[in-house]
């Protein structure tokens, strides 16, 4: 089953909910005329919400003690979808409202609807590129079809968005890699104040929660405060970190932390990096001397180079995957503050031109806000306002 087919297939269970609420509703109020329950006796009602569910951790944890997951009482993809609908409401209500205004200002297809289409999807951020094939491709359908209304190529649009997302991803490896002979080494790079090392603390916590033993290197020795700031995220998570002095070599600090790692058979290593510009060739050269010195230590690492990107940044972001992608070897991608942006368009356009593989989102502050990117819930958080 494609990804369109589930989405709508999604939308129709969750018409079928609202109506069957709808039924339920009216038949509590009929039962309820008739029978009247002593206010005393009523039973408290209970509402299911995200906040609730997500926060059920205690407020009063201390910061020595490791970060603990909330419970959840509820099935864990319904919850996720649950992330993933709030995580996008910017995302979704700008697309719609941008959507829907388009179409109000055509009452037939002609020419200048797909010209306007074109700028409309620009807008949205889901690439130049992506929007010229999806225009090309509607005018033909449009032929074929012999449609004129806009609201009648509503859902071919969307659907045309979908299948190419879906197309660009075909031979996309979206999982995590990991080393099944001893130490997984994941490099984070990205440009200054992307999230990076916020990025590794949730991270680390996941991953300590499921068991595994981790450790974290500090090789962003030049922030002021990055391993300040590293170190909190390794009391709150319960994970050890390597750090050098200020200003320290950031290879040297890598160096330590691989061997350590490698000796004492830690399962992950994350390695935090200074922010660098992908057009910076004295820091683009340490990143590879660091790069070289985890290789030699582990052969085969790093496992993973994640890029991260500041999804609020919308085109500027696409930009960066692009030169850093042929400059650094990255594996996939982790969005962050995609609860913040508008711009959630930005993941059709880093699979329509990048074919590197969105393997986290970042959904808010707490470490259980990073989420593995999982399309179904993607499209569906996106676009579940757009189609009937």
């Amino acid at each position: 089953m494609g990804l369109f087919d589930i989405f709508r297939k999604k939308k129709i269970e969750e018409s079928s909910e609202v109506s069957k609420d709808s039924v339920e509703s009216l038949s509590n109020q009929d039962n309820s005329a008739v029978h009247e329950i002593p206010e005393e006796i009523q039973e408290p009602k209970v509402e299911q919400n995200l906040d609730a569910i997500e926060e059920s951790v205690s407020e009063h944890v201390s910061k020595s003690d490791p970060i603990q997951e909330p419970e959840l009482s509820v099935e864990p993809e319904v919850v996720e979808q649950q992330i993933y609908t709030k995580g996008l409401e910017k995302s979704r209500t700008g697309f719609a409202a941008r959507f829907n205004k388009f179409l109000a200002n055509f009452r037939s297809v002609d020419e200048d609807f797909f010209e306007d289409l074109e700028e409309t999807l620009v807008g949205a951020d889901v690439g130049f590129d992506m929007a010229i094939k999806i225009s090309d491709d509607l005018r033909e359908e449009v032929k074929l079809e012999n449609v004129h209304r806009p609201e009648d190529v509503r859902d071919v649009i969307i659907k045309k968005m979908v299948d190419m997302y879906e197309a660009d991803g075909v031979n996309e490896d979206a999982t995590m890699h990991f080393n099944v002979n001893g130490t997984t080494v994941i490099l984070l790079v990205g440009v200054n104040g992307v999230g990076k090392t916020t990025t590794i603390g949730k991270l680390s916590t996941k991953y300590q929660q499921q068991g595994k033993s981790v450790l974290l290197a500090a090789a962003d020795t030049f922030r002021a405060g990055a391993t300040k700031q590293l170190q909190e995220w390794g009391i709150r998570a319960g994970v050890p970190v390597v750090a050098g002095k200020e200003k320290a070599d950031p290879a040297s600090v890598v160096f330590e932390a691989v061997a350590k790692a490698r000796d004492e058979h830690y399962d992950i290593l994350f390695v935090d990096t200074a922010g660098r510009l992908q057009n910076n060739i004295n820091l683009m050269q340490e990143l590879e001397k660091m790069k070289r010195i985890i290789k030699r230590e582990i052969p085969g690492a790093p496992h993973e180079v994640l890029l991260v990107l500041d999804a609020t940044t919308g085109q500027n972001a696409l930009q960066q995957a692009k030169l850093f992608k042929n400059s650094s070897d990255v594996t996939g991608i982790v969005l962050t503050k995609m609860d913040g942006t508008a711009k959630g368009g930005i993941v059709f356009a880093i699979r329509n031109d990048m074919q590197l593989p969105v393997k986290w989102v970042g959904f808010g502050e707490k470490a259980s806000d990073l989420r593995e990117f999982k399309p179904e819930e993607f499209i569906y958080g996106m676009f579940k306002d757009l189609m009937a």
